[in-house]
Order: structure tokens, then sequence, then C-alpha cells
């Protein structure tokens, strides 16, 4: 670690999670009621709509060239009806957490939700191309997956900053230089974070193991989260100069048994939504 740099115990580190802004309760609930699909789209649009930055967002998205169908949408249930429960809830859990994080020097957040929202959309393509019935969870840990990078630049911003320099200069990934300067990567934290906000078992499996996903013979959501991280590194989709591609693991990208035509299905479909989304939930 840098000299400049405070030393930061374990400790401390692992109490990062205890420094975040609470979420929109909307989004905890939408999180919450995953894998629920007793509720109905009335009650998702009733509780999207009593946060009116989140509501104005999702009728931006509905709106957009790529969702528009050439009338305006000015409703969040005519949302629903246009996108799908599953594009909104994803959608609305993407662009809550994104306004709960204030920004920090050092610190690249549009890259850093650039590249979540890519991660996000290629597990979602990739579950829905292997027709798993969890593809809108899929598309939740993928955008959580990195979740812990924001928790320690938001606890320990001088010495993340330190970890980003470090990053660039060795041109390693990221886990790799926050080992290098902090001692702990930011998947545990994420793990613990996922445990704070009461997520489920899966979900908290799957962010704090998405670079080391334990073998198994069928693909689990570790493995979706995984390969989606890794797919979005490889697409560029975050746009970051000092891109690297994690490695990915064999018997996990095995399991997935995709031929070279369900990989370009899987990548188009996360591409031609991309920016569109991107330009809608983050700015």
């Amino acid at each position: 670690m840098s000299t400049s740099i405070r030393p930061i115990s374990r400790d401390e580190l692992l109490a990062a999670p205890r420094d975040l802004p609470p979420l929109p309760s909307v989004v905890l609930e939408l999180v919450e009621s995953l894998g629920h699909e007793e509720l109905s789209a009335t009650q998702y649009a009733a509780k999207i709509s009593r946060d009116q930055a989140l509501a104005a967002k999702i009728l931006r998205l509905a709106n957009s060239s790529f969702y528009g169908r050439g009338r305006q949408v000015r409703s969040v249930p005519e949302a629903i009806t246009l996108l799908g429960l599953r594009t909104v809830r994803g959608a609305v859990t993407a662009a809550g957490l994104a306004g709960s994080f204030r920004r920090h020097p050092g610190f690249d957040q549009t890259t850093f939700w650039r590249h979540s929202l890519g991660s996000a959309l290629c597990a979602q393509a990739l579950a829905g191309e292997l027709r798993r019935d969890d593809a809108d969870v899929a598309f939740t840990v993928g955008l959580l997956h990195d979740i812990g990078r924001l928790a320690l630049a938001n606890a320990f911003a001088p010495a993340y900053a330190e970890v980003e320099r470090w990053r660039h200069d060795r041109d390693c990934t990221v886990g790799d230089a926050e080992h290098a300067v902090l001692g702990i990567d930011h998947a545990e934290i994420g793990g613990l974070i996922a445990r704070q906000w009461n997520f489920a078992p899966a979900i908290v499996d799957a962010i704090s193991q998405h670079h080391v996903p334990p073998a198994a013979e069928e693909l689990t959501l570790t493995g979706i989260a995984h390969v989606g991280d890794a797919i979005a590194h490889a697409l560029g989709l975050a746009s970051d100069a000092d891109e690297a591609v994690p490695a990915l693991a064999l018997p996990v990208w095995t399991a997935c048994g995709l031929d070279d035509a369900a990989c370009m299905r899987v990548f188009a479909h996360a591409e031609a939504q991309f920016e569109t989304v991107c330009q809608a939930l983050f700015h």
C-alpha cells in the first residue's frame, strides 16, 4: 500500500457495509419480491409510483426509441404493460441503486454503473438463452455483483483511489489491485452487503463468489453471474480504458453448453438494449 494511505485494519474493511446509504424502500421491496410471481403488475406499479424519481426514469425508458411504439406512455402501469414486469423490476433496481451513492474523486461511478448494467443484461440474456426461469434474478445479481466496490469507495475513498491507480499502473484486475492495496476484495464485501440487505442465500453466494464459482455439473446462479461479468468485460460495455477481462472458470463455461450461434445471440441481446437503458436510467 502507498505510504500516503493510512493502514486500514481488516475489521474496519469488514465494517464498510455499515456506512452504506439506505436504499430506496421500493428497491428493497422489489428485490425481496423476486420469485414471488403472485404479486400483480398493479401492486408493482403502486410501489414504483411512490418514488417520483424512479417513476420518471421508467417512463423515460418506456418512451425511448428502443422500446417506444409511437405513442406516449404516461403512467407506470402503461410502462409495465409495454416493457414487461421483469424489465421494469430490473430497471427500477438499477436506477434506485445508482441514485443512492454519492460520488468520490478517484472512483468513476459512470464506468462502474455501465459495467454493472452490462453484466446484468449479459446475465439476463444468458439465462434467457438457456431457458432458465430465473432471468430476473440473474439480472439482479449481475447488477449487484460489484456492489462491494461501491462500499469500499464510499467508506475509504483515498485508499480506493489508490486501488484504481494500482489497477491502471499494473494493468491488472480490480480484485488483484484490491488485494494488493487493501488485503481484501469487493466480492467478500459484496457478500456481506447482500446479507445485510437480507437477500436470498443464492443471491448472496452469487455476489460473494462471482470470481471463484464452485465447480458444479449444472450451471448455478453464481455461474451465471461469473459468465455475465466476463462477457460484459469482453464486450467492453463500460468503455473503460483499463478494462481487464477476468479469467473464466472452464467448468462453468462448459456447463453453459453454448455453441457459437448461441453466444452471438447472447451478445446481440445485451448490446441491443445497453445504451438505451443507460441513457434512460443513469442520466
